[in-house]
């Protein structure tokens, strides 16, 4: 699944590296459609329609502003200095998936967003160190909750990590927060999204826009999503939606001595949905 994961880092790195004021999400939205069509693939969101969205999606990546944290539709919006986008992409190559998403801010940042930004990414790395073989679903959520709980940040669980593979979202579910040694044990050729997603209010609630799809916060305060697709190994973690060498800090997980390089919703404590994956060595990183 190196492939895909290839395509879905190429899109993160052009949309972040153009993306500035003044220019519109739909635009953005044509960045990664030209970075699809040059590597040959497509992208598994566009007219994606999950259980509960009441028409498909019509984008091929998600562009999610300041309080949206997740399924924002690229249109109109025009992006302003300080706003705090998260982008959401996937890619299928040869029949094979790849999901991943970032969080950044345009132009100068608030400090506060630059820690929700941090913490969420730190939330991920701690996710992928958990993704060993021998460990269980419910240690990768422990390990991400409580980096979320520990910075202050709302959690939900109605959305968040899933297995991927031939398709974008597979078993198991991977919850932002659970309990250590629960759920499905991990071995080796598993590949999971590991998606950390924080509201910076401190309150577990979002609503759902009038479009079906946008998730936002349900107290107006801002949102950050980061995410990359792990395969379980038995030399550890494995990322593979990364460039090479990879420029993001969250692939690059603490590796133990000697290892080998490598309208409102509350949310319940499980959730049952998911999402994307790949395959790349963590070699040095």
């Amino acid at each position: 699944m190196r492939g895909p994961g290839r395509v879905v880092a190429q899109i993160l790195a052009a949309v972040q590296d153009q993306a500035k004021a003044g220019m519109r999400t739909a635009e953005l939205d044509e960045i990664a459609r030209d970075v699809l069509a040059r590597n040959g693939a497509y992208s598994p969101f566009l007219n994606y329609q999950p259980g509960f969205a009441p028409v498909p999606f019509p984008a091929t990546i998600c562009t999610s502003v300041n309080d949206a944290a997740l399924h924002g539709i690229p249109g109109r919006y025009k992006l302003a200095d300080g706003d705090l986008l998260s982008v959401d992409c996937g890619a299928v190559l040869d029949g094979w998936t790849g999901d991943a998403a970032v969080s950044f801010t345009i132009g100068t940042a608030r400090p506060a967003d630059k820690r929700l930004i941090d913490v969420t990414r730190d939330a991920l790395r701690a996710g992928i160190a958990a993704a060993v073989p021998g460990a269980r679903i419910g240690d990768i959520s422990a390990a991400i909750g409580a980096v979320g709980r520990a910075g202050g940040y709302g959690i939900c669980t109605d959305f968040g990590g899933h297995g991927v593979g031939r398709t974008m979202h597979e078993d198991p579910s991977v919850p932002n927060e659970g309990a250590p040694g629960r759920g499905r044990r991990l071995v080796p050729g598993l590949v999971i999204a590991i998606e950390p997603w924080f509201l910076a209010g401190g309150r577990d609630m979002y609503r759902i826009d009038r479009d079906g799809w946008t998730i936002r916060s349900g107290d107006g305060s801002r949102a950050a999503h980061a995410e990359h697709t792990v395969a379980v190994t038995d030399d550890g973690p494995q990322v593979l939606t990364v460039l090479w060498p990879p420029n993001d800090p969250a692939a690059r997980p603490p590796q133990p001595p000697h290892s080998p390089r490598l309208t409102r919703h509350s949310c319940p404590a499980s959730s049952k949905f998911s999402r994307l994956a790949l395959d790349i060595d963590t070699d040095g990183i």
